[in-house]
């Protein structure tokens, strides 16, 4: 077991700033949690500013680890995680707060690291940076108010409490497409309720999340908490999730790998001491449905964005756009005349909106759905991808595709693409389009743009997604202003960025003791 020394303790400033966060959340539940503002780059000086950091930017290799020494990091894990449970939620929380504070200090210069190794745009980039912030933050608070136990009713002569105790090693597997952002959520909410955690990223985006681990070891959080598994998923990510030690395991990625790793953490093994839990935000196939009463400026940029931006490589992206057939022509010229003013360029410019896909698998694949599209449908619009972008930049490239006359049936309208690339599916009424909506088993995000009432309350009531989204595009969900998660085939566990996401790192517990007792002195001592 590690033992607390000098620079492990939390400082004299981390106490005073932690307790003084529990007066307040105690005195002040209604306090309003605010998210990291991000860069106005209509402005000369940040855009200027922002250019030259992310230029200063370097990538490093980061050397992959085996299923031995995957092993090993299990070893150090389980020896640390006594010691981090018995300390204060405060000082964790602390230590979330400085990370917080590292990040942010260096947001730019993360934000060019995310640029170079994922192909983000300007803006995406940023907000993946502030979203990281806005995670540390959040459950920092939600930790502090969560560790005060919770009196159950009011019975004379009993006193009823209920709280939460860490579950224990916790397999953090990070997704590629939100590389800071989702990692860190998922690592400080792990953290921060008294479990020991180990990062496996995914291999695309490995030196963003070093950079995190290093981050969160300047905070405060000792290396045999918080331990760094860079490694193949099929290699290094299986020996974690098969160790029966591992109590936890928090994954984002794709259905398959979701649902392989769903099997495999619930075969229980015989010497196994606890049921692992499985936190599981998996794939969408999303829709937005646009009704005869919509506002189309609004509808058309909101559609567009929602999916082309990150070229589609977003779990929330919309790739179903269902029409009402009376304005299903109108709004198709529209939304093919908008497309065609999205530049596809290089990242690192600030004048791109649709960058590169990750790697050449993700290229392949989509592609592959591009020729199916034309075979089931129309094909729309399809842009060109500048002569010589992809060797520039070095990464693959498809320009966003969008397909008229598909129907629910089609492979194009329920296979997750993962790329630019939008199917129009025609309705005849808006109960119509909710139908085609719900046809597929994901239920992750959706979309109305109505300006009727009734459309409105109906979507509330039937459009079965976890986040939905009226009038406004579908990505960009905001810490403690829209948790974010899915159910069907889409996801299991609490929302991210919500109150309730810490409760799942915990075990319940609840005590009920006696308080009329006979001959009780609280004079004698231990």
């Amino acid at each position: 077991m590690i033992r607390p020394n000098k620079s492990d303790n939390a400082t004299i400033a981390e106490n005073r700033l932690a307790g003084s966060m529990l007066i307040e959340e105690r005195q002040n539940q209604q306090n309003e949690f605010r998210n990291e503002p991000m860069r106005d780059f209509s402005d000369k000086q940040q855009r200027d500013s922002f250019s030259k950091a992310i230029n200063k930017s370097t990538i490093n290799s980061v050397r992959f680890i085996d299923e031995v020494q995957a092993i090993k990091l299990i070893d150090a894990a389980e020896s640390s995680f006594e010691f981090w449970r018995s300390i204060a939620v405060y000082q964790r929380a602390a230590k979330l707060l400085r990370a917080a504070e590292i990040i942010r200090q260096s947001r730019d210069y993360l934000s060019g690291i995310i640029i170079k190794e994922s192909g983000k745009v300007w803006r995406e980039a940023d907000a993946d940076v502030c979203e990281a912030i806005d995670f540390l933050q959040f459950y920092a608070r939600c930790a502090v108010e969560m560790s005060l136990p919770e009196k159950l009713g009011s019975y004379p002569g009993e006193l009823n409490e209920h709280w939460g105790e860490p579950r224990g090693i916790t397999v953090v597997i990070s997704p590629w497409n939100f590389p800071l952002a989702i990692a860190t959520g998922m690592v400080a909410a792990a953290l921060v309720t008294g479990n020991p955690v180990i990062l496996k990223p995914a291999e695309q985006t490995s030196y963003i999340a070093k950079i995190l681990v290093d981050f969160m070891h300047q905070a405060g959080v000792p290396r045999q908490v918080l331990l760094f598994a860079p490694g193949v998923g099929e290699t290094v990510g299986a020996a974690l999730v098969k160790d029966p030690r591992v109590a936890t395991i928090a994954f984002t990625g794709s259905k398959e790998v979701g649902l392989d790793i769903i099997r495999t953490a619930y075969d229980t093994q015989s010497n196994q001491s606890i049921v692992k839990r499985v936190i599981s935000e998996m794939g969408g196939k999303n829709a937005i449905i646009v009704d005869d009463s919509a506002d189309l400026d609004q509808a058309v940029i909101g559609v567009r964005s929602s999916a082309f931006d990150f070229s589609g490589q977003k779990c929330s992206a919309c790739s179903r756009c269902i029409v009402h057939k009376e304005i299903y022509d109108q709004f198709v010229n529209r939304l093919v005349a908008s497309t065609k003013t999205l530049i596809v360029g290089d990242p690192m410019e600030p004048g791109t909106d649709v960058g590169p896909l990750i790697d050449e698998a993700a290229a392949g694949k989509v592609k592959h759905y591009v020729e199916v599209g034309k075979k089931e449908g129309k094909l729309a619009i399809g842009l060109n991808v500048p002569d010589g972008l992809e060797d520039r930049v070095g990464k693959p490239y498809v320009a966003p595709h969008i397909y008229t006359g598909i129907n629910q049936n089609h492979k194009i309208a329920n296979e997750e693409v993962f790329g630019p690339v939008l199917a129009i599916i025609k309705a005849d009424s808006f109960e119509h389009a909710l139908k085609i909506a719900n046809a597929t088993n994901y239920k992750l995000t959706g979309g109305v743009f109505s300006r009727k009432p009734s459309n409105l309350k109906l979507a509330k009531e039937k459009f079965r997604v976890g986040n939905l989204y009226i009038n406004r595009s579908i990505t960009g969900a905001l810490v403690s202003r829209q948790p974010f998660g899915g159910f069907g085939l889409s996801g299991v566990g609490e929302k991210a960025g919500g109150a309730y996401y810490l409760r799942q790192f915990t075990v319940p517990r609840v005590c009920t003791e006696n308080t009329m007792r006979r001959g009780f002195a609280p004079e004698l001592k231990d």
